[in-house]
């Protein structure tokens, strides 16, 4: 499936391909605070509608996962980092994406604290 998705101002938008057949909601010092419902796909999935540029990133503790906001907006649409094999990855924040039922994907919670 195409989906599309952005910001709140739309200074940050991208599509992505796939199915989304469940979503992560992470307890981590980030993810919680931001609240964002995270779906992984390849990061040749994502493509972005905007300048690279328009993205701001933030990159904390040990410094592999970019977690990327609108600077305009404050709000966080996607992720970049790699899977244990090494694969370049995006995280889609399912609450960025248009036209989705989040109540009919499963949730599945992550101890991201813990680790």
């Amino acid at each position: 499936m195409h989906y599309q998705g952005s910001c709140h101002c739309g200074a940050v938008a991208f599509d992505v391909e796939g199915e989304i057949d469940s979503a992560l909601a992470c307890n981590c010092s980030i993810c919680a605070r931001k609240g964002s419902l995270l779906w992984f796909v390849a990061r040749d999935k994502l493509r972005l509608k905007t300048p690279e540029e328009a993205a701001s990133t933030y990159m904390f503790n040990k410094h592999v996962i970019k977690h990327c906001f609108c600077p305009t907006c404050g709000i966080h649409p996607y992720g970049e980092g790699v899977d244990p094999k090494g694969n370049a990855m995006a995280a889609v924040n399912l609450r960025c994406v248009e036209n989705l039922d989040l109540d009919s994907i499963p949730v599945h919670h992550y101890d991201g604290r813990s680790h």
